[in-house]
């Protein structure tokens, strides 16, 4: 079947982690529409038109409806189209919403999975999301539900006994920490976060969950970011445990 629409995950950064078929559909696309975290390196393989349509918690952002209309314009002009998202286009990439759009304008499109931060980020430092010896599973979970969204049951989430892995959640530590305090977690709990991993701006620390607030701060971590909340935590960076857990 020929897509005219691929809906392409670029993965966490580093291109050595793009899929065959991401690569092959970049490099074969008459136009692009990248997202904003799209790593530079990647973004150096595409071959066709290159168009910059950034979404991104806390900055201006392209109206997701333009994309879509964007998208249908350029596919029905006959184009090779690749819509280029961090991660995986079905985690936290608005992907669902843009195959419907495409779908419902009488498209065929295409999605190719690509590795999701939640996953890959924390493996970059050491942090393994499911280990049978510290939890029985792992939530993928966003801090930054969006408009008229509600946020998720924090307290539901504590008590699954489950490693959190959350999304664009730096800037709501403080509250995210507080609920999680609030519903039983322990104080002492191990706790990372992982920034830009995959970049060459990759950086992380290791803390406790209520010393994680003022750890993002003391040592400057930004999004794109991820926090881990769990025992498997404990398993990034020694060097980076003994030094900021300690101080926590």
């Amino acid at each position: 079947m020929n897509y005219t629409v691929s809906l392409v995950g670029a993965g966490p950064g580093d291109p050595e982690l793009l899929t065959v078929r991401a690569l092959k559909r970049i490099e074969g696309a008459d136009v692009v529409l990248a997202d904003d975290l799209i790593d530079p390196r990647v973004l150096a393989l595409v071959k066709g038109r290159l168009l910059r349509v950034g979404k991104r918690g806390g900055c201006i952002s392209t109206d997701q409806h333009f994309i879509h209309a964007l998208m249908i314009k350029e596919a029905r002009a006959g184009h090779r189209v690749v819509r280029l998202k961090g991660g995986d286009p079905f985690v936290f990439g608005r992907g669902g919403e843009e195959v419907d759009a495409l779908r419902e304008a009488g498209l065929e499109v295409e999605v190719v999975s690509g590795l999701t931060s939640g996953i890959a980020g924390p493996a970059a430092v050491g942090i393994p999301v499911t280990d049978r010896r510290a939890s029985p599973g792992v939530i993928l979970v966003t801090g930054h539900p969006g408009e008229g969204r509600a946020e998720p049951d924090w307290a539901a989430l504590a008590r699954t006994g489950l490693t959190l892995v959350i999304y664009m959640g730096v800037a709501r530590a403080p509250d995210i920490t507080a609920k999680l305090l609030a519903a039983g977690l322990k104080p002492d709990l191990p706790a990372a976060i992982v920034s830009a991993a995959h970049t060459a701006q990759q950086r992380h620390a290791v803390t406790t969950l209520a010393g994680l607030p003022d750890c993002i701060a003391r040592e400057g971590l930004k999004s794109p970011a991820l926090l881990v909340i769990g025992e498997v935590a404990a398993h990034a960076a020694a060097a980076d445990i003994e030094r900021l857990v300690s101080s926590a």
